[in-house]
């Protein structure tokens, strides 16, 4: 589950170890003040060495030559979550660190399940859960105030589940590289569902009706950005020209701007959706072979010869 995956997640960050937690390095954060660095209670010159500054710990966690540095290929949440640790100890402890988050992101987790403890993320914003296992989205495990939704290269197969309850505020939704088919006779694709969606992202997977596609999107009237490559139906002709002609408020569509000059171009494609057929033609040549034995190079037999004949047969399959 996600909740499970974010618990191994903050244990091998280590916010419980020097720098960042409570321990004798700040223990004065206990009591609910900091004495000043070095000074014993009543006291007013004589050092001790048990505790740090939040000053120093930082440096600790920030200097690249520091052996309590994280790499510097981690994560800004990472970053953000070990600074939590050493200003604020009393956060990561139980669920408080949760309503610290307003960005989370869970990448390559092996995450298959969006659970009901999702829902401790009380302020959560935006969720990165890419490059999951992910089948089935349960909406209400959804926190209320998502606004971006990253799926992209799990195994989402359709929106039913999502759409249950789709977060109201959500303005991204990205389901690239995933099984999704449609579109769905449900019309799960509409402004009844996404009011406010700005993004979204269905590249590579399994669309193939970009009539019926359009006619749920057109709906969307917040959408601005639509990226469809790596679906069959962007194969048609009149791809492109048909979807920039038929939602009129789009301003990039698969990464590139639209123009006026190209809307100019493909004025009143919209009106002939017979230019738009579910059909596709694709030319293939074939060029340099290997392997393949030359027939031309092989000896001709004698009329009438009674030595076996040897034929050869090939064939070259493409799926689709």
């Amino acid at each position: 589950s996600l909740s499970a995956a974010f618990r191994e997640y903050l244990r091998h960050l280590g916010l419980h170890d020097f720098p960042c937690g409570l321990g004798s390095w700040n223990k004065s954060c206990l009591s609910g003040h900091r004495r000043p660095r070095g000074v014993r209670p009543g006291q007013d010159e004589e050092p001790v060495l048990d505790e740090e500054s939040p000053e120093v710990l930082l440096e600790l966690l920030r200097d690249q030559h520091s052996p309590w540095a994280l790499p510097p290929d981690c994560s800004p949440q990472d970053q953000l979550l070990r600074e939590v640790a050493v200003l604020a100890p009393e956060l990561i402890h139980g669920s408080k660190i949760c309503q610290v988050l307003k960005s989370l992101r869970m990448v390559d987790k092996g995450v298959e399940e969006i659970d009901e403890g999702v829902l401790q993320f009380q302020q959560l914003e935006e969720l990165v859960l890419s490059a999951n296992q992910i089948s089935r989205i349960t909406s209400a495990n959804l926190p209320r105030t998502l606004k971006v939704l990253e799926l992209c290269c799990n195994t989402v197969g359709d929106l039913q589940d999502l759409c249950a309850q789709p977060p109201p505020e959500l303005q991204h939704l990205g389901l690239g590289h995933n099984r999704l088919r449609g579109p769905s006779r449900d019309k799960f694709l509409t402004e009844d569902f996404w009011p406010n969606l700005i993004s979204l992202d269905l590249s590579f997977n399994n669309l193939s009706d970009l009539l019926g596609l359009v006619s749920q999107l057109s709906s969307l009237q917040k959408l601005r950005i639509l990226v469809l490559q790596g679906n069959p139906l962007a194969l048609i002709p009149t791809y492109r020209g048909f979807l920039v002609d038929s939602l009129p408020r789009l301003s990039i569509l698969d990464d590139i701007h639209i123009g006026h000059d190209e809307r100019q171009q493909f004025h009143g494609l919209a009106r002939q959706p017979e230019l738009s057929r579910s059909e596709a033609r694709v030319v293939v040549s074939v060029g340099e072979t290997k392997g393949v034995p030359d027939t031309s190079t092989l000896q001709q037999l004698e009329v009438g010869s009674k030595a076996p004949v040897i034929t050869y047969s090939y064939f070259v399959s493409y799926e689709f």
